[in-house]
């Protein structure tokens, strides 16, 4: 069921509640198809939510949909952080489960989001059906892009109950360790984010995804339809693992702004 987007004051605390349970950067999403796609009082708000979080001295994401390079240029200079845009799965399988755009149009995105100078959050999917070979393809796009992206989330498929995909079967945390594994050797220097899907993992089991590569979460009650683990829970969690978060750094969108220039 679509929601009205959320008012300035309700990010505001939202990115308080964040801060204050130890977050350094809020994320904030919206199922558009893409920006061009909503009014523009719409994209204004959220121009003024970006701005409004980044005062909190908190890094700030945002994933809107499809972008071009001149909306991204104004999402940088409220100052936006980075920007999520997901390739979800290999080039091969997407057209099997995603229709409303091409995959073309996410590599055009992502460009423009570089070529804005703003850090590139970019992961994908599993548990969709594919391939151990569509798994490694999406991870050779990434890997191949001529700057790696800064944030590489991983994400188990929850399925929900009333969508085409609500019979898959669990993705073992196996799998979703290789994963992690793999885009840490090939991306190095990336953030490889732990995230949708972590629900059904045990601290144990996300504990083993620690140790495989991934060296961040999404915290937060919910990732846009998914549910999940709430801040004291993730808290304690990571307590009991002996990590601390990182401080908020702004270097990436300095390091991604001067790529963009050369």
């Amino acid at each position: 069921k679509a929601e009205k987007l959320m008012g300035v004051e309700e990010v505001r605390e939202a990115a308080r509640r964040a801060k204050e349970a130890g977050s350094t950067r809020f994320c904030m999403g919206a199922a558009w198809r893409g920006v061009g796609q909503v009014g523009s009082r719409q994209f204004e708000r959220v121009l003024e939510m970006v701005s409004t979080v980044r005062a909190m001295d908190m890094e700030v994401c945002a994933t809107l949909g499809l972008l071009n390079t001149e909306q991204a240029k104004r999402l940088k200079e409220a100052g936006l952080t980075a920007y999520n845009h997901n390739l979800d799965t290999s080039k091969e399988f997407y057209p099997k489960v995603i229709t409303s755009r091409k995959y073309e149009d996410r590599l055009a995105t992502l460009q423009s989001v570089r070529d804005a100078g703003l850090s590139v959050c970019c992961g994908g999917i599993i548990g969709l059906g594919e391939s151990h070979e569509d798994r490694v393809s999406m991870l050779h796009t990434l890997a191949t892009m001529a700057v790696h992206p800064e944030s590489v989330p991983v994400n188990a498929l929850v399925a929900n109950e009333g969508t085409p995909l609500e019979k898959m079967e669990t993705v073992p945390v196996t799998d979703l360790c290789r994963m992690i594994a793999t885009a840490r050797i090939l991306m190095p220097k990336s953030m490889v984010r732990l995230s949708a899907g972590r629900v059904s993992l045990s601290a144990a089991e996300q504990a083993l995804c620690f140790l495989s590569g991934a060296n961040s979460i999404f915290t937060g009650d919910k990732l846009l339809t998914t549910p999940n683990p709430d801040f004291d829970h993730d808290e304690q969690m990571l307590a009991s693992f002996g990590l601390v978060g990182k401080p908020p750094s702004f270097e990436d969108t300095n390091v991604a702004q001067q790529r963009a220039m050369h």
